[in-house]
């Protein structure tokens, strides 16, 4: 498991490196190896063709796909979760086997996508090229307007929801916008209401959220914090729960999805209810014996809770936050942060 930087740079290093390998030809690595099958369904053909505006203009899909490629780091979920299985992926976490997320395994089945990429180094272009997709999913990718561009050269692209900043959409969005473009609007609509109803029944359950602040937060350097604004899809999970994202920590993160800090700061995480998401159980200690955070309520009062982004792979369901994992993330959060 790579290193667990805040999610702005991540996005920021993948559309670097995909900017260079596609405004070259190849970027130099082996070939991409034979396609794996799609097992695609096909839907009725009436509901071709589909036009979908997004942020850089509209796209229209003249036919059901059967190769369908994603580039955005979660944008294989909704896509999955719609019944369309993804000849090739961006890997986001670099778990092994990419399909054996809890939430994921049953979609995928025996399916295993061709990696294009990892978040850092990006998408290898020779290999995208390689498994000549008809149809490229780049919701969830920061894609720069030039970038957009030259995609469309080689498969019809939809980029990520018009009207928000890159990486700030709702997760209804990218579902809707996925769904559209797959000609099953009506399926892509009926599972938002799912979920909606699950988030509406924990609400219920738990009234009192309503009235309590909560964070999100990482720390991934010794002395370095960041907690995410409440556009970034953790924050947007503890929203639809009902917590109250502090107006604070989004002025503070400005541009970015997370405000950044160090020891010194840290008297921004005094709230109801604060996350911490790390990689690995290393941080944990060091974030408790920060001297500053020692002295903090939420520590002393131990309104604090501990998740991985991997094993149990809870941070990483609310890393994607997508109609496909936030049912296990809703399953597994709610009774740890009711204790």
């Amino acid at each position: 498991m790579p290193h667990a930087s805040p999610l702005f740079r991540r996005m920021a290093a993948l559309a670097v490196a995909l900017a260079l390998p596609l405004a070259l030809t190849a970027c130099g690595s082996d070939s991409a190896d034979e396609p794996a099958a799609t097992g695609t369904p096909t839907p009725a053909a009436a509901a071709f063709p589909v036009t979908v505006e997004h942020l850089h203009g509209s796209t229209t899909v003249d036919k059901a796909p059967e190769r369908i490629v994603t580039i955005g780091l979660s944008d294989h979920e909704p896509v999955l979760a719609l019944g369309y299985k993804p000849v090739g992926v961006t890997d986001w976490f670099e778990r092994k086997p990419f399909t054996d997320w809890p939430w994921a395994k049953d979609a995928w089945g025996d399916t295993e996508p061709e990696i294009l990429g990892l978040r850092e180094d990006g998408v290898k272009v020779e290999k995208l090229v390689a498994l000549k997709p008809d149809l490229i999913f780049a919701m969830y990718s920061g894609i720069q307007k030039d970038n957009y561009d030259q995609l469309s050269q080689i498969a019809p692209v939809i980029a990520q929801p018009k009207d928000h900043d890159p990486y700030a959409a709702p997760w209804q969005d990218y579902t809707l916008l996925a769904g559209k473009a797959l000609g099953v609007e009506q399926k892509a609509k009926d599972l938002i209401q799912n979920i909606a109803d699950r988030f509406t029944q924990a609400r219920k359950d738990n009234p009192q959220w309503g009235t309590l602040t909560a964070v999100a937060a990482d720390s991934f350097k010794a002395g370095q914090y960041s907690a995410f604004q409440k556009g970034d899809p953790k924050s947007a999970f503890l929203a639809d729960l009902g917590f109250q994202i502090p107006e604070e920590i989004t002025k503070k993160a400005g541009q970015s999805n997370v405000a950044e800090f160090g020891s010194e700061g840290l008297n921004i995480l005094e709230v109801d209810r604060l996350v911490w998401l790390t990689t690995g159980t290393e941080p944990h200690g060091r974030i408790k014996n920060d001297a500053v955070y020692k002295e903090l309520k939420v520590a002393k009062e131990g309104r604090d809770l501990f998740l991985t982004y991997q094993d149990p792979p809870i941070g990483a369901a609310l890393s994607f936050n997508t109609v496909l994992s936030i049912p296990y993330a809703i399953d597994q959060v709610v009774p740890l942060i009711k204790k």
